[in-house]
């Protein structure tokens, strides 16, 4: 029995922790902050060896889809990530990170995604509005959404993004939000797989109960 004890002490320790990956293309310092911020404790680590430890992990992202998924293939992310949904554990994608749960992206060329979400990325085109969106928009409710809980519907979020989300199945967008003519989608929900194209961490107190939704559900 003693020895037995401190497995599972670690092992609760870690399913009320958030593990941030560090695959070289983060804006890890906000998002870590943040949750300090809420009394969240985190890891920020560049070992995909640890990741299996946590139940909730986040994908931050800022920065060219082909060079973020080579980073983690390389490392060995992405075989840890597909391994962390496959275990019933709960992943957040922000910005970046969102899309690279997606099938593919035609960001300066075509690039395989980690394909969690299927579908594609793609970049706005409009006329009549400056790309990229930066600043703050409306996220617009589709379904109910354990990220949302506590946040009225068409609250403000702050966005930069050149690029947006399309899910192949409908089913999976959780929010859109209007821009460049159009309705995309700005949050996603499957299966314990959440993604926000808008950056919660710079979203105010809105933004701050989305990461507390993550950490809670």
């Amino acid at each position: 029995m003693a020895r037995f004890f401190p497995a599972v002490f670690h092992q609760l320790t870690y399913a009320y922790m958030i593990f941030i990956a560090d695959y070289g293309a983060g804006n890890l310092h906000s998002v870590r902050k943040a949750f300090e911020y809420l009394g969240i404790r985190t890891v920020v680590s560049n070992d995909p060896g640890q990741l299996g430890d946590f139940r909730k992990v986040l994908l931050p992202g800022v920065g060219a889809f082909g060079q973020a998924v080579e980073s983690l293939n390389a490392s060995g992310f992405t075989e840890a990530l597909l391994e962390h949904i496959d275990k019933g554990g709960h992943l957040l994608g922000i910005c970046l990170g969102m899309q690279l749960l997606l099938g593919e992206s035609e960001e300066m060329g075509r690039h395989k995604g980690i394909n969690l979400i299927p579908g594609n990325v793609v970049h706005f085109k409009s006329e009549t509005d400056k790309i990229p969106q930066i600043g703050w928009n409306t996220v617009d409710r589709k379904k109910e959404s354990v990220l949302f809980r506590g946040i009225p519907d068409h609250t403000f979020f702050y966005f930069v993004h050149s690029y947006y989300c399309e899910p192949e199945n409908i089913d999976d967008v959780a929010a859109t939000t209007w821009f460049a003519g159009k309705n995309f989608t700005s949050a996603i929900e499957k299966n314990g797989i959440f993604g926000v194209q808008f950056h919660p961490e710079k979203s105010s107190e809105a933004g701050l109960q989305v990461l507390r939704n993550f950490a809670d559900c």
